[in-house]
């Protein structure tokens, strides 16, 4: 008997946990979408896109701060995703979750990095895009599946139209 008790104390403190964490990151999105404003739809017509990477949506954050995940209008969980680099952005279409766009003029940097949204590596395998999001600067994680791809984005977006330079 004390044996069954001790289990169900057990489990009722994992549920307890659990329902905790669930209730953190939901006042955490609804306090997020007060001050972010939902994220870019991908245009109907992109335009033909000049790259392409597969692999990993690692997530966004607020700029400058790699554990401050932005959860809010799911944007939160990691998933697979490819990114398209198109003239005027890019496209984050991550599979059974919302894509978005990345407005190419609001791309502030790019950068390898290796920690991000809770994530981290050993080495700088992730590819961290920077933007504004309206008055928010965000960070945005991609783990690609090649990362012999990332000098090409580097070089694509850290040219003269991107405002301040890559970081």
């Amino acid at each position: 008997m004390e044996r069954l008790l001790l289990t169900l104390g057990i489990v009722a403190f994992f549920l307890l946990c659990l329902w905790g964490m669930w209730v953190g990151w939901r006042r955490k999105a609804r306090s997020q979408s007060a001050r972010i404003a939902p994220f870019p739809e991908i245009p109907a017509e992109p335009g033909e896109f000049q790259l392409e990477s597969t692999g990993v949506y690692v997530g966004t954050t607020t700029a400058g701060n790699w554990q401050d995940r932005v959860v809010t209008r799911g944007a939160g969980p990691r998933s697979g995703a490819v990114w398209r680099l198109h003239p005027d952005g890019i496209a984050v279409e991550r599979g059974g979750l919302p894509d978005f766009w990345i407005p190419r003029a609001s791309i502030t940097g790019i950068r390898r990095d290796s920690r991000l949204a809770g994530k981290v590596t050993g080495t700088d395998v992730l590819l961290v895009i920077t933007w504004r999001l309206g008055e928010v600067a965000l960070d945005t994680g991609f783990r690609g599946d090649d990362l012999d791809d990332y000098p090409q984005w580097i070089e694509e977006l850290s040219d003269h139209d991107i405002k301040g330079g890559a970081q």
